[in-house]
């Protein structure tokens, strides 16, 4: 029997991530619908049932049925809410300054809005997040076999760069690409099967990151994105998707909840590789005393 989502669980969660978490439940013909959806997120959904139906190689009842399982009362519902998800997804700073001009002065000061939306942001985010998908990332970044490149938009590139100063002390082979071009050309050059990227893309999603994404799964490499509950177009290119919620006690999305979906990777990773680990942070405390690096 199906179990539907409440409409406010959709909404918060988001279309994408709720396919991505009913995935496993559904059958062959059915998953073909979800990858056919996700590939081409969120346009695929939003053209008739019968060109669905055809670009999944499905029949059109299966793709009834698989909204179905979604917890969607059926196609036009469904496409309600990718309508929705695209206006939000089109929200900027400004957009969203200018509605709370238009709706007056916050009832409330930005410290009373900040402990109001912070902490159930990041509750939130780690509560969708499937144990499947930190359990696929963890696996990932714990294989020596890979080198891992990191690399985030304006904003999140902060955080590609919180990352790596962890993967460095705990595992090793880790970097963080560039910003200058020729820097990232010599860094990207050779990347192939035994790399693996993790890409930081968020709403207003930024053109560079899908390229990149595109041209290292083109050459092999794997992908781990950190994105929203919108999730960035690089969804359909990557291997794992963490998504996290964005509430703001402001009109700039919050990063807290990535920041929370970072430091929980950090504390099943270094649990994956237990002593190995322990080891690595004492070569690196011994490296710094070696060379007077402090």
């Amino acid at each position: 029997m199906v179990n539907p989502v409440p409409a406010d669980e959709t909404h918060a969660v988001g279309v994408a991530a709720l396919i991505r978490q009913r995935l496993g439940e559904c059958s062959p013909a059915e998953r073909r619908v979800a990858r056919a959806l996700l590939a081409s997120y969120p346009s695929a959904g939003l053209g008739t049932v019968a060109a669905l139906a055809e670009r999944a190689d499905v029949s059109a009842p299966t793709v009834l049925r698989f909204l179905s399982r979604l917890g969607f009362g059926g196609y036009p519902e469904f496409q309600r809410a990718l309508r929705d998800e695209l206006a939000e997804r089109e929200t900027s700073p400004l957009t969203a300054y200018r509605a709370t001009e238009r709706s007056g002065a916050p009832p409330h000061g930005a410290l009373s809005r900040a402990a109001a939306a912070l902490p159930e942001a990041v509750a939130g985010t780690l509560a969708d997040l499937p144990q499947g998908e930190l359990d696929a990332a963890v696996r990932l970044l714990a294989d020596q076999q890979y080198r891992i490149t990191a690399a985030g938009g304006r904003f999140s590139a902060l955080f590609a760069n919180y990352l790596v100063l962890h993967l460095m002390q705990v595992r090793g082979n880790s970097r963080l690409l560039p910003a200058g071009p020729v820097e990232r050309a010599d860094m990207l050059v050779d990347v192939g099967r035994r790399d693996l990227v993790v890409l930081f893309d968020f709403r207003r999603y930024e053109e560079p990151t899908l390229a990149l994404a595109r041209e290292v799964t083109g050459r092999g490499a794997r992908v781990v994105l950190f994105t929203d509950r919108w999730l960035s177009p690089v969804a359909g290119l990557a291997e794992v998707v963490l998504p996290a919620r964005v509430d703001s006690p402001s009109p700039y999305d919050s990063f807290v909840p990535t920041l929370a979906l970072v430091e929980t990777l950090v504390a099943a990773l270094i649990d994956r590789l237990g002593p190995m680990a322990g080891a690595r942070l004492k070569a690196m405390e011994g490296a710094q005393q070696a060379f007077g690096v402090r």
